[in-house]
């Protein structure tokens, strides 16, 4: 059921003005946690004793006034440390010590007040679009019998399912945008550089980035301006009379589009373009060579598990590596340095992009892990080969709500993608097609 005050804006805003006690707050998510979370395999761990204790230690303070996540539960992929509890990243061959100290991401949003009411299920590394262990498999709230999306799949799920009001999540090939379309809630990955990002080795050479998950832009908003230490990313304004391009094309000329996801991006384009937008359909120019990508996929794994028992590793995650080993020489700057003159080209003419965040229904959840690596990478690339081209080029790129698809009931979602620099113009338009194409929030778990 939908909560119109179980929101990050609203719990933080409360608590400020004394209406609301952080303890309560905190209560409230651990309620909703242990009633969802048997069924939806959200968490891998619930900090409820500790979060708890943070939330009357908040309570105490005499500065909630000035805290922007005042008293607001959030949940953290397991992919970041969080000081006391074991790094995990998916897979049984991390180190078994607890972390010393949080990521800065986790200390930024704490030192603005936010509770850390728990740490959410990743595919192992957080390689996949799709989000299981041999321990647990992440169903999507709106259908359980089918994928949540990955790697921030327990993320998006804590959020869909109204567990929590907000998470962190981390995007090196989709990986908030993907879940966040399945799951039907809003997503960014902000662009190379606004957020420290710190992931793995070397962030998969610079294609991974740490952002938000919500139920609504205000609040992907706010959380991204604590992420970032941006305080004016917060107020979203009115984007202006934008040049909005559409583009439903398939990136992989052996891809086809669902036609519901495809319509789904027509039909925001429609309705900003009858707010005052010039919308004109132009298709991205797409690399024809996926090399430059799958080379930074497999290689950051290769690095990212050097160090890991490979007897621990699931089978699918030693393939990854192995290519990545013999790929890691096709890694090239001007790779990268190519991409950004062709798509520079591209939005001289527009000031954003739309498409669909995904090419079909999330996959079936399942047993993924035990799956071969080709099953594992043919499925990832059927259902979403639209959000990597932004983690190539280091450029931000959300996905909002879009409807329903009528054969499985689970939501549909449209990318917003735009130069660097562009995080506000982005929620911007979010923010109007919230407005004007409004999305149920929570899904009925």
């Amino acid at each position: 059921m939908m909560d119109p005050e179980f929101t990050a804006s609203s719990i933080a805003a409360r608590v400020r003005a004394g209406a609301l006690a952080p303890t309560e707050a905190v209560e409230l998510a651990l309620a909703r946690i242990a009633e969802r979370d048997l069924q939806l395999g959200a968490f891998v761990a619930v900090r409820s004793d500790q979060a708890r204790a943070e939330a009357t230690e908040l309570a105490a303070r005499g500065d909630l006034a000035n805290l922007p996540l005042a008293g607001v539960p959030i949940a953290v992929k397991d992919n970041v440390p969080v000081a006391g509890h074991r790094l995990g990243n998916g897979s049984r061959a991390g180190s078994p010590l607890p972390s010393s100290a949080d990521h800065p991401v986790v200390a930024r949003l704490r030192a603005a007040g936010a509770i850390v009411v728990g740490l959410t299920a990743v595919p192992e590394l957080c390689l996949w679009g799709t989000t299981d262990t041999p321990e647990v498999i992440t169903r999507n709230p709106w259908n359980p019998s089918r994928t949540a999306g990955g790697s921030s799949g327990g993320s998006a799920v804590a959020v869909a399912a109204g567990m929590v009001p907000a998470a962190h999540g981390a995007d090196g090939m989709g990986s908030i945008r993907i879940p966040s379309a399945a799951c039907g809630v809003v997503g960014i990955k902000p662009g190379r550089g606004l957020v420290p990002a710190e992931l793995g080795v070397d962030s998969w050479f610079g294609m991974s980035e740490n952002g938000p998950i919500a139920t609504t832009v205000a609040d992907v908003a706010l959380l991204l301006s604590v992420m970032a230490d941006r305080p004016d990313l917060a107020e979203v304004t009115e984007p202006g009379s934008l040049r909005i391009a559409v583009s439903t094309r398939s990136p992989l000329a052996f891809v086809r589009v669902d036609p519901h996801w495809r319509a789904a991006a027509e039909r925001a384009a429609a309705a900003l373009g009858g707010s005052g937008h010039h919308v004109a359909t132009a298709e991205l120019p797409y690399p024809a060579n996926p090399l430059p990508l799958i080379a930074r996929w497999t290689a950051g794994t290769a690095a990212d598990a050097a160090d890991l028992d490979p007897a621990l590793l699931q089978r699918r995650t030693r393939g990854h590596a192995a290519v990545g080993r013999r790929l890691a020489r096709f890694v090239k700057a001007e790779q990268v340095e190519r991409l950004h003159r062709t798509l520079y080209e591209y939005f001289a003419e527009h000031d954003v992009v739309i498409t669909p965040t995904l090419a079909a229904v999330p996959v079936a959840s399942s047993r993924w892990s035990e799956k071969s690596w080709l099953s594992n990478v043919v499925a990832n690339v059927r259902y979403a080969p639209f959000p990597s081209l932004w983690n190539l080029a280091g450029w931000p790129a959300a996905s909002v709500p879009a409807g329903i698809h009528p054969q499985t009931g689970t939501p549909l979602g449209v990318q917003i993608a735009a130069p660097p620099g562009s995080e506000g113009k982005i929620l911007a338009v979010a923010a109007q097609l919230e407005q004007l194409l409004p999305w149920t929030r929570v899904a009925s778990v």
